[in-house]
């Protein structure tokens, strides 16, 4: 993993779907029912006894960190990038059956080659991949896998506009080659507005205080519910880091669903932007897309922008391009 300085701190910090939701027949009728609920099915044993007339109270069918851990973490990939400049690593969201999956654009933008991994340890099986496309604008990009014997899960994109601070919300990711690693924290603030490696400026982003490291990049944010609500793409930090890479500092940023909605729309329709290109949102007359410093023994201009750095008073900020 490359590391490059900047405003914010976007690492290869890397979705997932809406788990199944145990749903309790109640019965109609006036006639006491008792119902019971088998603690096999992984949910605590609930019974209750009503008579006609009486308020039932709702079983609660929220699943636990276990339930969505274990329903989630099956559509969740890791991600190596080879490019010019060496080795990127992040994650993957599966977004279908058939191999599409999603991910930040700095984790795969200037590859030469891609490879998918699925599952962990001894059990990861890794298989080659390809770029379908890229939308640089939202920092968000399609690759296709063959998935045959992959036994890949679709996960489903939630609704980031029903969240509210202070819920909660879970990561999972592949943390400096940590793959499936789980964390969990809420959401700290909503319509934060980041920014792309292009430039771009991404609106509605999702602040929170799950762990987020490098190699967690366009991995899952989920909801209490199980459903995918964010991408998680960007840490903030006024730490310099000597020789290596910052880490969690508690401030971490997802791309709504929403954007990627509208972002995957666009990849599929061959609309969409990849870095480098002179389209970017925002781009004043006369203003040129951002270039990079490149590293030694790096070709000029390969790969996503980064070696810049902003100082702000006695620390120096930093952006960290996996």
């Amino acid at each position: 993993m490359r590391t490059r300085p900047l405003a914010l701190l976007i690492a290869a910090l890397a979705g997932g779907a809406v788990a199944s939701l145990l749903v309790l027949a109640l019965g109609a009728g006036g006639a006491a029912k008792t119902t019971t609920r088998r603690s096999g099915s992984g949910v605590p044993a609930v019974s209750s006894r009503r008579t006609k007339g009486e308020a039932v109270p709702a079983a609660d069918t929220t699943p636990s960190a276990t339930q969505i851990y274990a329903s989630d973490s099956r559509g969740v990939v890791s991600i190596i990038s080879r490019t010019a400049e060496g080795e990127d690593e992040g994650t993957g969201i599966v977004l279908n059956e058939e191999g599409l999956i999603l991910t930040n654009d700095h984790v795969v933008a200037g590859t030469q080659a891609l490879e998918i991994g699925v599952g962990e340890g001894s059990s990861k099986t890794t298989r080659e991949a390809k770029l379908v496309g890229e939308e640089a604008n939202s920092d968000l990009a399609l690759v296709k896998v063959d998935p045959s014997g992959l036994g890949l899960k679709a996960l489903k994109l939630g609704d980031a506009e029903s969240l509210r601070v202070g819920e909660q919300v879970y990561a999972i990711g592949n943390p400096y080659g940590l793959e499936q690693t789980f964390t969990r924290g809420i959401v700290s603030a909503l319509g934060r507005e980041i920014q792309a490696p292009d430039g771009a400026k991404i609106s509605g982003a999702i602040q929170t205080d799950a762990a987020l490291n490098p190699g967690n990049s366009g991995g899952p944010l989920i909801d209490g519910a199980g459903a995918v609500v964010g991408v998680n793409s960007q840490i903030a930090s006024d730490q310099s880091s000597e020789g290596g890479q910052a880490g969690n500092t508690g401030v971490g940023f997802a791309i709504s669903s929403a954007t990627v909605t509208a972002a995957v729309k666009k990849i599929e329709a061959g609309q969409g932007v990849a870095y480098g290109s002179s389209v970017r949102s925002g781009l004043e007359a006369g203003e040129q897309q951002p270039t990079r410093e490149p590293e030694e023994g790096a070709p000029e201009g390969a790969g996503p922008p980064g070696a810049e750095s902003v100082e702000e008073g006695p620390s120096e900020r930093q952006l960290l391009v996996p």
